[in-house]
């Protein structure tokens, strides 16, 4: 796994033993040419970080700060040696749960990445469909900002509460979801 582009582009970069399905730099490249322009200055949140791919992309791309957030402690301790290897600036590691973050953090995020554990079976937590119908995500999005969700291709978009979908693009058997305020759809 490396960075694709940027001050950090093609820098190789560690990935936890425990992140069963890292974003493919495919997906990767897909989602930042979507988002072009809207990384330059933003302020992002890494949730479900894993390796910290997409937040240190962000900060490669000329993000101003990125907040990564994994639960798990072999995630907390690559994402730190990522950062250091990348000399990546603007970069913070929470290790916390990711709802647990959410309630209790104040900030505002111009992007906010989720990639977690896929549902697959019938009783599987979905993450995604729990930040939105709990309302989790809408209050950290800046205006103007925008949630990118990455999910299975066989599933459902989930309803985004008070945020809108307003972009669904499928690769393989993976499918990212792009939502904004109600307004900005």
């Amino acid at each position: 796994m490396r960075i694709i582009a940027g001050k950090a582009g093609r820098l190789a970069i560690k990935v936890p033993q425990a992140v069963a399905r890292p974003t493919t730099d495919f997906i990767r490249q897909a989602i930042f040419s979507i988002l072009s322009e809207r990384v330059e200055g933003s302020r992002v949140l890494d949730l479900f970080a894993g390796s910290g791919a997409i937040g240190l992309e962000a900060l490669s791309r000329g993000a101003a700060t990125c907040v990564f957030v994994d639960e798990h402690r072999q995630a907390d301790m690559v994402i730190r040696q990522n950062l250091e290897k990348t000399k990546l600036t603007g970069g913070r590691v929470v290790k916390s749960e990711v709802q647990s973050f959410l309630k209790r953090d104040t900030a505002t995020y111009d992007l906010i990445f989720a990639d977690p554990p896929y549902w697959k079976h019938h009783g599987d937590k979905d993450h995604i469909k729990e930040l939105l119908t709990g309302d989790l995500i809408g209050p950290r999005l800046a205006p103007g900002g925008c949630f990118i969700a990455e999910i299975s291709a066989n599933q459902t978009s989930p309803d985004g509460g008070k945020l809108a979908l307003f972009d669904r693009r499928e690769y393989g058997s993976s499918a990212v979801l792009l939502y904004a305020q109600e307004a900005m759809a």
